[in-house]
């Protein structure tokens, strides 16, 4: 591989390491988008469900009201033919046969309402599910990624205090050596001092137990009784 495509492979493969850092930088926001559009579509949802169950409702009274007509014709027919009037009767069962006919046709109205109320209410169960469990899934991401930069700061305030606490331990090591020198040179000069003066001479000489230009009292009582 020459030279100018290696450096072309890490420029691209750099840029797509930078792309994936935004993205994944920007990934908690796009989930909490994500979400809060779901919650607005389930919302439309259940919206839609209500005008289903409510329009079902309203065939299932139709309904009921088209059995109890029935029913009233019925027995309409039977006592006009009772009574021997033909005619109304027939016209009786006649109104019987068209509410017959109107109760199939609602009859078949409801229950595409409740075939399509039941599939709906399904479907938002299974995405209400879904939407739950993807909310605790970001609230875990979310907690996680709030004790990991946690522990990235105090790991770099650690780093940090452990490096300060290096170079003040170094500071302090160098002023204890320059203490210690400057002691080291007030003991040369005192020594130094002593020397000029003869007083460590005398010093060395009385540690030796050798007496220098003092006497005591008894050598100079038995002098000068020797001049006498």
């Amino acid at each position: 591989m020459s030279v100018w495509k290696k450096l072309f492979t890490a420029v691209k493969g750099g840029a797509n390491e930078a792309a994936e850092a935004i993205v994944d930088t920007q990934a908690l926001r796009i989930l909490d988008q994500e979400i809060r559009e779901a919650k607005e579509e389930l919302r439309k949802s259940d919206e839609a469900l209500t005008k289903i169950m409510a329009k079902r409702k309203l065939s299932e009274s139709k309904l009921s009201s088209l059995k109890s007509s029935i029913a009233d014709y019925e027995k309409y027919a039977l006592d006009a033919n009772s009574k021997g009037d033909t005619q109304l009767a027939l016209d009786c069962a006649q109104k019987v046969a068209d509410l017959r006919a109107e109760e199939q046709s609602e009859q078949s109205f409801k229950d595409q309402f409740v075939q399509s109320e039941q599939t709906l209410k399904a479907n938002i169960a299974k995405a209400k599910t879904n939407l739950k469990k993807l909310q605790q899934q970001v609230d875990i991401v979310k907690a996680t990624e709030s004790v990991q930069k946690a522990q990235a700061s105090i790991s770099a305030k650690a780093s940090g205090a452990n490096s300060k606490m290096k170079t003040a331990s170094e500071s302090l090591a160098r002023i204890q050596q320059k203490q210690q020198e400057r002691q080291a040179q007030f003991e040369a000069a005192a020594e130094l001092a002593e020397d000029e003066s003869g007083d460590s001479l005398e010093k060395r000489l009385q540690e030796a137990g050798i007496s220098g230009t003092n006497s005591s009292a008894s050598e100079e009582l038995e002098r000068i009784l020797g001049k006498s």
